[in-house]
């Protein structure tokens, strides 16, 4: 089999040439862009010890305490993101499912429900969740925890819940259609067909896209301090620490490092997790599994 890609043709001498003269000044081009920001920043005593002292020096009167209030920004961002990835992934399914399986005016309402939010920005449907709870008297004390975190996870799990059901319904989708075909020619009900048989697949599927945007959901719990939701999660903590130290450039950059940090475990998650699903679905049989198969073949019958 040739190595030759069948979608384009392996660029000649002359096209590797353009190619790597484009990338040599794309990169000084970006390399300039950063050097002037540095020096803009400098001039600005940006890079003066006093300002990353408090993020960086366990020295200094303020490490331990802006360290704790991070701490208890990171576990604020946590449970939020736990709560809503939770919610996300059993409303999902539930819409999901749902959609897949009723009728063709029962599935409208769905229909209707998942082009609704997954047409609206997050920012606004968690905005339209908050003022909707206030203004409708919607108790959410009885639930544990502050009222903003439960206005924020309700819009997260709206928002991804529908997401969520689109990439089910996607992973379902791109099953062969002898798999549902081969479980209803054995007497086995719809419900017990996408059960046993599409959903376990549509998931292994569909895995590294749902921890994609599972990513997206930690990452969208920092909203709360952009629309000032009130709860304290780790942005909200930074920008905190940063109007009392008056450092808002280090500040933010801390958290927006901890953030790539939490990110690319979570990437490097979904990497693991795909290449132990990959490796268990194709797995050689038992060998007693093998000896079986191969004298039902044998007398005839084909693998059971």
């Amino acid at each position: 089999m040739s190595d030759q890609s069948v979608l384009y043709d392996v660029p000649g001498p002359r096209a590797v040439r353009r190619q790597r003269i484009g990338t040599v000044l794309a990169l000084l081009f970006i390399a300039g862009l950063v050097g002037i920001a540095v020096q803009r920043l400098a001039s600005r005593g940006q890079f003066d010890a006093e300002l990353w002292e408090p993020w960086i020096n366990p020295g200094s009167d303020d490490f331990a305490q802006v360290w704790e209030l991070v701490g208890k920004g990171a576990l604020a961002t946590g449970i939020a993101a736990a709560l809503a990835i939770t919610l996300s992934l059993l409303v999902g399914v539930l819409l999901g499912v749902t959609r897949m399986m009723s009728g063709r005016l029962g599935r409208i309402p769905v229909i209707v429900f998942i082009e609704l939010f997954r047409g609206l920005p997050v920012v606004i449907t968690i905005v339209f969740v908050w003022r909707a709870m206030v203004e409708l008297g919607i108790p959410v004390d009885v639930l544990p925890g502050e009222d903003a975190l439960w206005y924020l996870v309700i819009g997260l799990t709206l928002y991804n819940s529908v997401i969520v059901a689109e990439i089910l319904r996607a992973g379902v989708a791109s099953l062969p259609s002898g798999q549902g075909e081969a479980g209803r020619a054995v007497g086995m009900t719809e419900g017990q067909v996408m059960r046993s048989i599409l959903l376990p697949q549509a998931f292994r599927t569909m895995l590294p896209a749902l921890i994609s945007q599972l990513v997206v959901v930690l990452k969208d719990t920092s909203l709360a301090a952009v629309i000032g939701l009130g709860y304290l999660e780790l942005l909200r903590r930074g920008n905190q620490i940063s109007q009392v130290l008056d450092n808002p450039i280090q500040s933010l950059f801390v958290v927006g490092l901890l953030f790539i940090v939490i990110n690319y475990a979570l990437s490097r998650l979904a990497i693991h997790l795909e290449r132990r699903l990959s490796t268990s679905s194709y797995s050689s049989p038992e060998p007693g599994t093998a000896a079986i198969t191969l004298d039902a073949q044998s007398r005839g019958g084909g693998p059971g």
